[in-house]
């Protein structure tokens, strides 16, 4: 709360104003800059409706296909161009899990170094994702490694679809998980499954 002491033009008393809101500049929800990875040749429709649901409360930034911006080899080349170039400024990743999210390295990748980062970490369970008979998934080893040390938050989408607030939640949850938490330890894939 503002004080402010003014003098009334017509008086020589001052008058206190106190100033509450101010309705021309009104406090705004912080809009959070996501880092999106995907499998862009299963779930691509996810993430298109993702950003049209969410465009007002999440800066969705995505990869575009490593596999076709960064023609390289190099390891080491690649880990530092999703560090510097897809990952920037972001506060969290969010992992969208479908039938074959599990199975591709650059997923693997980004989720690695958004964690070298302390980055929070989202997975959505998406519906083309069957649950399997012992009751769990086939999502990235080490998105599970993370949800199973605590440090990742696990959301299905269809609660996300019947409520968006899910998702910023999530994200803010995440985004306050303790670093301590995080499992980077598994061997990173070097190619895809």
């Amino acid at each position: 709360m503002k004080f402010r002491r003014v003098k009334d033009r017509t008086s020589e008393e001052p008058i206190e104003w106190c100033t509450v809101a101010n309705i021309f500049n009104p406090v705004r929800p912080v809009r959070r800059d996501v880092f999106v990875s995907y499998h862009h040749g299963g779930d691509q429709a996810y993430y298109d409706t993702l950003s049209a649901t969410m465009h007002d409360r999440l800066q969705l930034l995505t990869d575009n296909s490593l596999e076709r911006r960064i023609a390289s080899a190099d390891h080491d080349y690649i880990m530092r161009r999703i560090r510097e170039h897809h990952l920037h400024g972001s506060s969290c990743m969010v992992v969208l899990c479908g039938i074959d999210t599990w199975r591709r390295k650059y997923v693997d990748w980004e989720i690695q170094a958004s964690l070298d980062q302390q980055m929070g970490l989202v997975g959505v369970w998406l519906p083309t994702l069957p649950l399997l008979p012992n009751n769990s998934t086939n999502k990235p080893a080490r998105l599970q490694d993370n949800i199973e040390s605590g440090y990742a938050i696990w959301v299905s989408w269809a609660v996300i679809s019947a409520n968006p607030s899910v998702l910023t939640d999530a994200i803010e949850k995440a985004n306050n998980n303790p670093a301590r938490l995080i499992n980077n330890t598994r061997a990173q894939m070097d190619r895809n499954l």
